[in-house]
């Protein structure tokens, strides 16, 4: 067999031109040896089918010319140099020595396929080019419907991450990728015919080329069927590759792969409408304003008139930390009608668009449901009607590729918690009652979560009402209670699609009323609204969203035919991948059972940390004597702070507190950690007394590193002296630390066999075992808003960059989430830590990125560095490196954030989730505990082997709680560094740098390096020949 490799083709307006390197039979890479031939080739026809015309000449030719005269080891090796073997195609041809000139050709995929009209006797020449019958050309609309969310920017901006990779290491040339906005979401794609006003928002992307059937004469042609759904899949967010269902292999991207990220250059980077899409400018309806295009008084870009704008990879920059959506949102009457989807489905086959990306709530995701399930007879019925032809028919003629994605949550979550952190103050001051109305239709997860994170007295959802029909005797029993135990303020949260057991609705105005004329509260109804909605996102809805934006395009792009379209969401740390036909049909099944009255069927459809969130609000409001344990099975419960302060630490203590008086237990306050036992500052807290600790951040009981280590024999027998039957530990590593040295201690201390568990609480996150510690959001929160505002500082200057040093110790997730959070575009950890070249090579980066700019525009960049990275390369020396580097192009300079990253108030998210531990926490110690254990511990006994899962930490692992003993916390531990042996979170940094562009634009510099050095390598070659010449020449003379 001969192998064939096409260098390239070159291009005169219908001729095109190739060149063909043969090589005989010795394998693929032969080509670069001595004796390998090529020659020529000519071709001519469309640009679709260009390359294999040319192919397919050469390739014959080729074979037929057997003789090829052989290329001179010189000449090899120039080739050598200026072609790179990842842009060559191979060609596989039979050898002409053992075959007949009778030849056929057939296109393949990569499959064995059978050419047509062949037979055994036939020699195949088989080329390998995309098969046209799978598209390798993406246009992918990133859709935002319905409601606006935070989040939405960052999932629309994360779709640029594709863009610039090498799927499957085929390299997106400079011209091929195309990105655009159409107007206003759903109403965009019924723009063309419809009067309906609205923003912008959809994008669609071209990736690369794929080969187009010639048009033939129209004829009726065959319904395409639909995709049956699939199981969901999941998969973990440290993952680098995924099988996507459909049969072929997905492709997963390594980011550390070099040959994986295309040159950024390899596209315009901007096209000029991203800051008009930002601004808002040009927001004039097209019916109004026919042919404001066309305005020969028009200068400038502008938007008026356009819904369909290509933006490229600057065009985005910048819209990560915007509320809302950018590109626009609404909700289109139109698309819920036959017609509107008719037109819809029209004007995406108009644009070749073949995939879309959905970022919206239940009624989004109803809708792409629809379209999908419509697609093939709204295709149908447009070529039936002559409205597109028949090639149009046949590009689009498989489902269309979908998934959906539902973000923005949390950041209602943090609206909502503001809102009532401040009303509760004025509450408090006249001692007044508030009836608060958040948002939840069918879903009562904001009210909940928003109850629990404020320590709010009644909350109604509607998947759990009131279990009694006087369920208004029962919420004023509850908040009497509340009163007469001292409490000045009244906190009742409504979810907007609240009911009784009788599906009658709660409503807030209502409420009101109630408290009024039964318990004569100063009452007063608070309804947030569309304040929900608004402000920046928080840390986790920039970060999750981009995850999610990445994976729903991945999923786009390794779609086949068979491949089912897909809901992207979110279960703790991992992203999951659910059919779409699945997750409508759970939407609707929630409703359905709400309104058949259903109501386990209906939370059984939540997750499990929905219920326990319940479980948790349940516990911390109530007085109830109904839940008391028995007399001689209640205990004596310690409660410690141990290591650096952190936000929800004092959640977590409100919620223990609670529990305790919930279930009849004794809550005993360790004050200033071991330092505070040794000195017998225990006090017994009240029920009352940390009633408002939900808001407050750092720690109110007091903390310290001190490890009971400092002097064992002391804190056995202040344990034994105050009578603590069980010891709750809330702490990063020292705690964790101290869990294992007491639990080491028990052999030589009879009153350490007792249950203790730590829970996790730490801004570095550095626990091992366990994805999330207490504090790590507060931090990254924390940390995205001083960034933000030192970012605009950096812009605001010109062409300035700050390296901003976070806290965090031997652990780099701070830095790491936090880098992709503000969308820096560098980040330094100490888990690879810092050398010489990786400073050069950031150096040449950053130079290279401001000599991308445009003229004129200021960018401010941020580069993130955990405070630990390195002990040479400091904050200090890298600032002074780009400075003195980057003069001419770029300031620097440097900001330490500090403890300002332990943060003020709690984020919402780490107050839920410490309430969530901390119930599972005492739970763990009233099974394991034994009351009065201080009392049964005699010599005889002291040498009693104890048990080793009553010393344990509470993780995170996934979307599951567990229950970590000692020695199997200590096998994933790595001592030395005081950090776990293994990070979800590693592969995210990579991310970062193919989100900041260093990695393009290094591919970018790696070329220009290559094409330098070949360069002088043939000047030195030429040089080498002409002393040889010259030295012949002196010879003859």
């Amino acid at each position: 067999m001969h192998e064939g490799y096409l260098v390239g083709i070159w291009r005169f307006r219908n001729v095109y031109v190739g060149f063909v390197i043969m090589s005989a039979g010795r394998g693929q890479g032969d080509w670069r040896k001595p004796g390998t031939g090529g020659m020529f080739v000519i071709g001519w026809g469309r640009v679709q089918v260009a390359q294999v015309v040319v192919r397919a000449l050469g390739g014959l030719l080729a074979w037929v010319s057997g003789g090829i005269p052989s290329f001179p080891p010189r000449a090899l090796s120039k080739i050598q140099r200026f072609t790179t073997a990842s842009f060559l195609t191979p060609l596989t041809f039979p050898s002409p020595s053992n075959t007949d000139y009778n030849t056929t050709m057939s296109v393949s995929s990569g499959e064995d396929t059978a050419p047509a009209n062949s037979s055994p006797s036939t020699p195949e020449m088989r080329l390998t080019v995309p098969n046209p019958a799978r598209k390798t050309k993406r246009r992918i609309a990133v859709l935002t419907s319905g409601g606006d969310s935070a989040g939405m920017n960052a999932a629309g901006k994360s779709t640029n991450i594709p863009w610039a990779l090498n799927i499957q290491r085929t390299v997106v040339a400079p011209g091929c990728l195309s990105v655009r906005l159409f107007a206003k979401a759903l109403p965009a794609a019924v723009r063309r015919t419809s009067s309906v006003k609205a923003g912008r928002a959809l994008c669609a992307v071209t990736l690369t080329t794929r080969p187009r059937p010639l048009p033939s004469g129209r004829r009726r042609l065959p319904r395409p069927r639909s995709v049956p759904s699939r199981p969901p899949e999941n998969f973990h967010l440290d993952s680098s590759k995924s099988d996507a269902d459909g049969g072929d292999e997905a492709h997963g991207v390594n980011y550390a792969d070099p040959t994986s990220i295309a040159d950024l250059t390899a596209s315009p980077l901007r096209f000029g409408y991203g800051g008009l899409l930002r601004d808002g400018a040009g927001e004039f309806d097209e019916d109004e304003f026919q042919g404001a295009v066309n305005d020969p008084n028009t200068t400038g870009k502008t938007l008026r008139g356009k819904y369909i704008v290509r933006v490229g990879w600057d065009d985005v920059r910048g819209w990560l930390g915007d509320g809302g959506t950018v590109i626009g949102s609404s909700r289109c009457p139109s698309f819920r009608t036959r017609e509107g989807r008719l037109k819809a489905a029209r004007n995406l086959i108009r644009y070749d668009i073949d995939s879309l990306a959905v970022c919206g709530g239940d009624g989004s995701l109803t809708g792409a449901d629809t379209l999908r399930a419509e697609w093939p007879s709204l295709l149908q019925e447009l070529y039936d009607n002559d409205v597109i032809t028949e090639q149009q028919y046949e590009n689009h003629r498989n489902d269309m590729s979908m998934t959906d994605l539902t973000i923005g949550a949390v950041t209602a979550l943090h609206r909502i918690c503001e809102a009532i952190d401040s009303i509760s103050s004025t509450a408090s001051s006249h001692s007044r009652a508030f009836v608060i109305e958040v948002m939840g239709r069918h879903c009562g997860w904001l009210a909940l979560m928003a109850g629990v994170a404020t320590g709010a007295d009644v909350v109604f959802i509607p998947e759990n009402p009131p279990p009694d029909d006087d369920w208004q005797s029962d919420m004023c029993k509850v908040l009497d209670q509340h009163r007469k135990v001292g409490k000045r303020k009244s906190i009742v949260i409504v979810a907007e699609g609240a009911i009784d057991k009788n599906l009658n609705p709660i409503k807030a105005d209502y409420v009101k009323d109630l408290l009024t004329d039964r318990l004569g509260l100063d009452t007063r109804v608070t309804t947030l609204g569309h304040t929900q909605r608004g402000g920046a996102p928080a840390a986790m809805d920039r970060i999750l969203p981009t995850l999610q934006g990445v994976r729903a395009v991945q999923t786009l792009l390794e779609a086949t035919p068979q491949t089912p379209s897909y809901m992207i969401g979110i279960a703790e740390n991992k992203i999951t991948q659910v059919p779409l036909l699945e997750a409508v049909a759970r939407t609707k099944e929630v409703a359905d059972a709400i309104e058949n009255k259903d109501f386990p069927l209906a939370m059984s459809y939540r997750d499990s940390e929905f219920r326990d969130m319940l479980d948790a609000f349940r516990v911390s409001s109530s007085l109830a004597e109904s839940n008391k344990v028995e007399e001689d099975q209640r205990l004596r419960i310690g409660i410690i702070h141990v290591g650096a302060p952190a936000g929800g630490m004092n959640a977590a203590t409100r919620q223990a507190v609670r529990f305790c008086y919930n279930r009849g237990h004794t809550p005993l306050a360790i004050y200033n950690g071991f330092d505070g036992l040794l000195e017998d500052n225990v006090a017994e807290l009240s029920w009352l007394r940390v009633d408002n600790w939900t808001t407050r951040g750092g720690s109110e009981l007091g903390t310290n590193r001190t490890l009971p280590s400092a002097d064992m024999g002391q804190v056995a027998a202040a344990l034994q002296r105050h009578k603590i039957d069980a010891l709750l530990l809330i702490g990063g590593f020292e705690a964790f630390h101290s869990v294992l040295l007491l639990e080491k201690a028990r052999k030589d201390y009879p009153s350490l066999h007792i249950p203790m568990i730590q829970i996790p609480a730490t801004i570095s996150n550095n626990v091992p075992l366990t994805d999330f510690s207490l504090g790590s959001d507060t931090s990254l929160n924390a940390l995205v808003q001083a960034s933000d505002a030192i970012k605009q500082s950096a812009s605001a200057s010109r062409d300035r960059v700050f390296v901003v040093e976070t806290q965090g110790g031997m652990s780099g997730y701070i830095a790491v989430l936090g880098a992709l959070a503000v969308g820096a575009v560098l980040v330094y950890t100490p888990e690879e830590g810092i050398s010489l070249q990786r400073l050069l090579d950031d150096v040449e980066f950053l130079k290279e990125r401001y000599r991308l700019d445009e003229f004129g525009k200021s960018e401010g960049r941020l580069v993130i560095k955990s405070e630990k990275s390195s002990s040479v390369y400091t904050t200090d020396v890298i600032t002074k490196i780009y400075k003195e580097e980057g003069s001419e192009l770029f300031d620097a300079r440097s900001a330490s954030l500090g403890h300002t990253l332990q943060g003020g108030v709690p984020s919402p998210i780490d107050r839920t989730r410490a309430a969530r531990l901390s119930l599972l926490a005492m739970q763990f110690l009233e099974k394991h505990g034994q009351p009065n254990a201080q009392a049964y511990h005699p010599r005889k006994h002291a040498k009693a082997e104890p048990k080793t899962e009553t010393a344990a930490m509470i993780a995170i692992r996934g979307s599951k709680i567990v229950y970590a003993p000692m020695d199997e916390v200590l096998k994933h531990t790595d001592m030395q560094k005081r950090r776990g042996d293994n990070t979800w979170w590693s592969g995210v940094k990579e991310l970062v740098e193919v989100l900041g562009g260093r990695a393009g634009v290094m591919v970018h510099l790696d070329k220009e390096w290559t094409k330098k050095v070949a360069e002088r390598l043939e000047a030195r070659e030429k040089a080498k020949v002409d002393k040889n010449d010259n030295q012949g020449n002196e010879a003859n003379a």
